[in-house]
């Protein structure tokens, strides 16, 4: 359950990468920020709803966010963070309460590692799930349609597929537009500004077998992008592949 897995990543007995933890549960991606930030942040959101699919905003200074799940502390269940000062990474801390303000907002974005388990019932595989590593993430060419002080480029996630798993993996993934819905792009890196797939900027490179297609995701890490843009002078986001596990059944993102 989520409450439980929560629970481990309060007391450090889970720290790694949250790919394929509680499966039937939606993960989301994190951007805390002042509020003096927090309606710029917001219209951006909207205007990028690919790469920010908002699944709650919380007030200021808010770190439980009954939308997300039960006895959920947004300082402590993540299991890792980064910390921005002046759009630069600072710190990487396993939990923030030394750090947490009154004025900080939560913004829970939508996770692709949601829509992962709908994959996998499709049996389309998933190489950094097999492989045991973090999806491996890109910043590409792609300029984010800007708000305020927000902009920075595109931030994609990455999974090799067959043609044929590829096409399942549009159909299934049309569906479930709050956690990132169908891919981007599909095919040559470089036609998004991607130069070698073996060097991602965040997560860990997987194996690319003969006649795969890379398949590309907008991804929440893209927020991250647009804080560093921005060069806030605090804000903390979460670690890469780090995710919060919520109470929210992936089953009911789905759409028609």
């Amino acid at each position: 359950m989520p409450s439980t897995f929560r629970e481990q990543v309060r007391s450090k007995r889970f720290t790694g990468s949250t790919a394929g933890q509680c499966g039937e549960y939606a993960q989301a991606n994190l951007a805390i920020l002042p509020s003096a930030y927090a309606e710029d942040f917001l219209r951006f959101c909207v205007r990028n709803p690919k790469a920010c699919p908002l699944l709650a905003v919380g007030e200021p200074g808010q770190f439980e966010i009954p939308q997300l799940g039960r006895d959920l502390d947004i300082r402590t269940d993540v299991p890792g963070y980064n910390v921005y000062r002046d759009g630069e990474l600072s710190d990487q801390p396993d939990d923030i309460r030394e750090l947490w303000r009154d004025d900080l907002v939560v913004f829970a974005i939508g996770c692709s590692f949601s829509f992962e388990q709908m994959l996998a019932r499709e049996r389309v595989p998933l190489r950094h799930v097999d492989e045991g590593v973090t999806v491996p993430m890109y910043r590409t060419a792609i300029p984010n349609h800007a708000a305020g002080p927000f902009g920075g480029q595109l931030v994609v996630s990455m999974r090799p597929m067959s043609g044929a798993h590829a096409i399942r993996a549009v159909q299934v993934t049309s569906r479930f537009p709050s956690v990132h819905g169908a891919p981007v792009h599909l095919g040559s890196p470089a036609a998004i500004g991607i130069e070698d797939l073996s060097s991602p900027d965040y997560g860990d490179a997987v194996s690319i077998h003969e006649h795969e297609l890379p398949v590309f995701w907008a991804c929440g890490v893209t927020p991250q992008s647009a804080i560093e843009s921005a060069r806030l002078p605090f804000a903390i986001a979460h670690r890469p592949g780090h995710m919060l596990v919520t109470d929210i059944p992936n089953a009911t993102l789905a759409v028609l």
